[in-house]
């Protein structure tokens, strides 16, 4: 028998970034251009990494993975956005809200440890590249985008239990644009604590040891690089990490000011706009900052241009 406090939860209300009609029709085609420019350049990125035989290196492999895991990321969140956007019963079902949450939680995790699978690239390419190719081989590089996939599934499976093995009762209103953790843990009316604590447990942990990894990593780099003689030189080893030095401070910064910090309704409403910036923005500004800032995808995209217009020449 259940109590009259609880009942049998089905679905849950998603408040999204505002309930003004107007604003929201505006913000449906800001998103929808968002998400389209998302698809595209992630998609056109891993297309170029597979088809073009110059970008068949392990620092590509790596960004390609981490273009999938952004398509898979974004495609997550914004479909159902979009669709409330224009609905007026902005309700997503338990089992999708369950769904939401995990695949959220996992592909976050996934993309921190392939940031740092890539930052150990740069490491093995400026500091030891004699060595490069055995020990950044074909085994080696599956091997690190491997573990993080695991790792991720795994922590977001866990993290998810805990989440929707809490009671919830009275309102079932989320206010937030997706099934996040700390409005959902709002929620909740029965301890939290467990939940809470293994939250910062696996955001601490997963964070630290992530960048740690990435500010090890450069901190070898930037030693490297110092000690190149010509200026020239310097300058060439430098421009191979500019890219990821971007996404990673986009990254990381916003999400630290996400989740380490405990969930109260100020923070709730604050993470809103703070989820904006990884959810939709930084999947769509990776493969123009790595297409805009690389030689390699650059030519790459010529060719490919230049290819297309010659068939259509032939025919």
């Amino acid at each position: 028998m259940f109590s009259p406090n609880h009942t049998i939860v089905t679905e849950f209300i998603l408040l999204g970034l505002t309930d003004d009609p107007v604003l929201e029709k505006i913000l449906f085609g800001v998103f929808l251009v968002i998400y389209l420019i998302t698809l595209a350049g992630n998609l056109c990125m891993i297309l170029l990494i597979r088809t073009n035989s110059h970008l068949q290196t392990p620092m590509y492999f790596f960004l390609g993975h981490l273009s999938f895991v952004d398509i898979c990321y974004s495609s997550n969140v914004t479909p159902n956005m979009l669709h409330n956007f224009l609905s007026e019963q902005k309700t997503i079902s338990y089992a999708g809200c369950f769904t939401q949450c995990l695949l959220f939680i996992a592909l976050v995790i996934t993309e921190f440890y392939i940031l740092a699978s890539m930052a150990l690239d740069r490491y093995v390419a400026i500091c030891s590249p004699l060595h490069y190719s055995s020990r950044m081989s074909k085994n080696i590089c599956i091997s690190l985008v491997t573990v993080p996939y695991m790792y991720g599934f795994l922590n977001g499976l866990s993290q998810t239990l805990l989440t929707f093995h809490l009671s919830f009762c009275g309102s079932l209103e989320i206010n937030h644009f997706y099934c996040a953790d700390p409005p959902l843990i709002m929620l909740a009316c029965s301890d939290t604590r467990v939940k809470k604590m293994a939250m910062f447990v696996v955001a601490g942990f997963t964070l630290s040891s992530s960048l740690f990894i990435i500010l090890l990593s450069y901190l070898f780099i930037f030693a490297a690089i110092f000690r190149i003689c010509s200026a020239e030189g310097r300058h060439k080893a430098f421009s191979t990490c500019a890219s990821h030095l971007t996404i990673v401070t986009l990254f990381y910064g916003t999400l630290f000011c996400m989740y380490v910090r405990p969930p109260s309704g100020k923070s709730v409403e604050e993470s809103k706009i703070i989820a904006v910036f990884y959810s939709f923005l930084s999947p769509m500004l990776n493969p123009l900052i790595y297409s805009l800032r690389n030689r390699d995808v650059i030519l790459a995209i010529q060719q490919m241009i230049r290819g297309k217009s010659f068939c259509k020449i032939a025919v």
